[in-house]
């Protein structure tokens, strides 16, 4: 049948439909666009070779979901109350630093309904995973906003979320990012197998955190990447170095598989490795905090 019959076909059907029939289908219609679009376009591209795909362990159990902002696209887990992964790509400085938020907002798509509220007097600070200078430097003031929400927040000691993890997300958000030019990350929560929970509430205490760099291949090397693990406990200035760990060691400890679009010899070598010297981190490892 020649395509213009068809299509004028289906328009006669469609004038003959019951009227709540004809919306019904619409927004059927319109649902299957949006999954397309949102799967094939707009979450791969704000995630390296590929999305994170959680496999095995807690992280696992229970249900979870993709979520999309403006400046970075994480995965939350509805049961853990938690980010399992965040993904964002720093790339250089457009915004200047908008005022920070004095509160954390609870995200209307997640059914765990976490507050600010639920991390009041638990001895965790409201640690973010998406960082509020990297976004708010690169994505502008409403993606900045956005970091505050509480699907982008995880409970970290003050210790570690005001000193060591706060450090390095400054090297990475000026040095690295002088340095290298663009580049991605990747970071989240470790979790035991039987975590605990903050108190009056199912948000599960992590027992260290991880953090992905992934410079992307040229033409002419291959991706280079930097890898790290934070204990809840870190030292507060600790030289960074101490944390510097392989891929392969956050897969196992997380149950996650990252970059799996990577052709499987360039994965391998990327996801064992550990070489720091290639992103100069010796040169910024014992810089102080500022806190």
């Amino acid at each position: 049948m020649p395509k213009y019959r068809l299509l004028r076909l289906l328009e006669s059907v469609f004038k003959i439909l019951p009227g709540y029939l004809k919306y019904f289908i619409l927004v059927i219609l319109m649902g299957g666009l949006w999954f397309t679009y949102e799967s094939l376009i707009a979450r791969p591209a704000m995630s390296y070779m590929g999305l994170p795909k959680v496999e095995s362990g807690i992280a696992a159990n229970g249900w979870s979901h993709v979520l999309r902002n403006e400046g970075y696209l994480l995965e939350y887990s509805e049961t853990l109350a938690n980010p399992l992964w965040v993904s964002y790509k720093v790339t250089a400085r457009q915004f200047k630093m908008g005022k920070r938020p004095n509160r954390f907002k609870a995200d209307w798509r997640s059914i765990a309904g976490i507050h600010h509220s639920d991390y009041t007097r638990s001895g965790y600070d409201r640690g973010h995973m998406a960082p509020n200078y990297v976004i708010a430097s690169r994505y502008g003031k409403s993606a900045q906003q956005e970091t505050f929400l509480m699907t982008n927040i995880t409970p970290q000691k003050s210790n570690l979320n005001q000193k060591s993890w706060q450090r390095l997300e400054e090297i990475i958000g000026n040095d690295f990012s002088k340095w290298y030019g663009d580049f991605w990350v990747v970071t989240g929560p470790i979790f035991s197998d039987t975590p605990q929970t903050m108190k009056n509430t199912q948000v599960a205490i992590p027992k260290a955190f991880y953090k992905i760099l992934v410079k992307a291949s040229t033409p002419e090397q291959p991706p280079i990447a930097l890898a790290f693990i934070f204990p809840q406990n870190a030292k507060a200035n600790a030289d960074l170095m101490t944390f510097v760990t392989s891929i392969d060691e956050i897969e196992v400890q997380t149950g996650i598989d990252f970059f799996s679009k990577l052709e499987d010899d360039v994965e391998d070598v990327l996801e064992a490795s550990q070489t720091p010297e290639a992103w100069r981190l010796q040169n910024v490892s014992k810089r102080p905090s500022r806190y």
